[in-house]
């Protein structure tokens, strides 16, 4: 009778031990994936990745193959918040429209196996960008780097949902109203402390929806970060992190997409009084252009309301990862450092339209 030898799992890139707060039945998840993933087999080991502020996200490794596996944290969750079987159903979804996504291999909703849904998908090896400026590289491939992301989000928003057997993943129409009302619920959920500028835009978005209405695919969280490019050309392999996707306007996801023109992120390197011409990045002006073009228009009026609305939006998911970093269950260990972001995007997007 043969046994398999357990080698030691290699270092992969900013992966570190299951943190105490996130571990799990290994053993339960091994038998579960041996039964449901094809080509499956043991033993498996696992590590967990060190970014995320929402799903947990973990590296498995069994038998010299590897995969991501994302979860729910455990505790007590905001109401349609880290929706992994969305995650796992879109991306299901785009797997041959042209959109570069992971393969998803299971989503077990069964809480018994590990204590929270979760889905598997495979493990993509590439690039990611972490710093919004591209250090160390040259101003040639930091202009195709933005090109790309900004070619992906437009391919996105050309799907045809309908075709794609996305029909009911959201309300079509009505989709300003409809998200300002959830995230300001969301807000108020997970509020620490009085912010004016969070009550300001709370009241004054809803009066101010630019009129005529499209319906999208959105990602949700389309930026630099969620991308993974090849390892050595700037093309991208795969958009990760659709927790928060649905049917909605894109040009939502165009706004949240040019936050970093309204950002001075210390560790991102936000573009804001940043001379992007002069490092090969586009300014927000020929981002928004070069989206344009790829989607048929000509220009996008009331540009300010996008991104007030962009701004507000993430300061209420910043509220939500900070509340959750004091009860001690956030995916992050870095959550409780973005108290004071929720304020400074709040006052940036008030300061945009009063």
């Amino acid at each position: 009778m043969l046994t398999r030898v357990m080698q030691p799992l290699p270092e992969v890139k900013e992966t570190t031990e299951v943190r105490a707060a996130h571990r799990f039945d290994e053993a339960a998840l091994d038998r579960y994936l041996a039964k449901h993933v094809e080509g499956y087999a043991g033993p498996l080991r696992v590590r967990q990745f060190e970014g995320g502020q929402s799903n947990p996200t973990y590296y498995l490794e069994a038998c010299g193959r590897a995969y991501v596996l994302r979860k729910k944290p455990p505790g007590k969750l905001l109401p349609s918040a880290h929706a992994v079987d969305r995650e796992y159903r879109v991306i299901s979804a785009l797997r041959d429209s042209g959109v570069p996504v992971c393969r998803a291999y299971c989503l077990c909703e069964d809480e018994s196996v590990i204590g929270t849904p979760f889905y598997v998908m495979e493990h993509v090896s590439g690039r990611v960008f972490r710093e919004l400026r591209l250090p160390g590289l040259p101003n040639a491939e930091r202009a195709a780097i933005y090109d790309a992301m900004n070619a992906a989000l437009a391919a996105l928003h050309r799907v045809d949902w309908e075709a794609a057997g996305l029909g009911d993943y959201g309300k079509p129409g009505n989709y300003y109203a409809r998200q300002i009302s959830r995230w300001a619920r969301q807000y108020e959920a997970s509020k620490t402390e009085e912010i004016t500028a969070m009550d300001q835009l709370a009241a004054w978005l809803p009066e101010h929806i630019p009129a005529g209405d499209e319906t999208r695919i959105v990602h949700g969280d389309f930026r630099l970060e969620n991308l993974i490019f090849h390892p050595t050309e700037p093309r991208i392999l795969a958009v990760l992190d659709w927790e928060l996707s649905t049917l909605g306007h894109p040009l939502g996801d165009l706004a949240y997409n040019c936050m970093p023109y309204y950002s001075t992120h210390p560790r991102m390197g936000g573009l804001d009084e940043f001379d992007c011409a002069a490092h090969g990045i586009p300014t927000e002006s020929e981002y928004v252009a070069a989206y344009c073009r790829r989607t048929g228009r000509t220009t996008i009026a009331e540009w300010p309301f996008y991104m007030a609305f962009s701004l507000f939006r993430s300061a209420s998911i910043l509220q939500g990862v900070y509340a959750r970093g004091l009860q001690g269950n956030a995916s992050s260990e870095n959550a409780l450092t973005l108290g004071a972001m929720v304020k400074t995007s709040a006052e940036r997007a008030w300061g945009l339209v009063a």
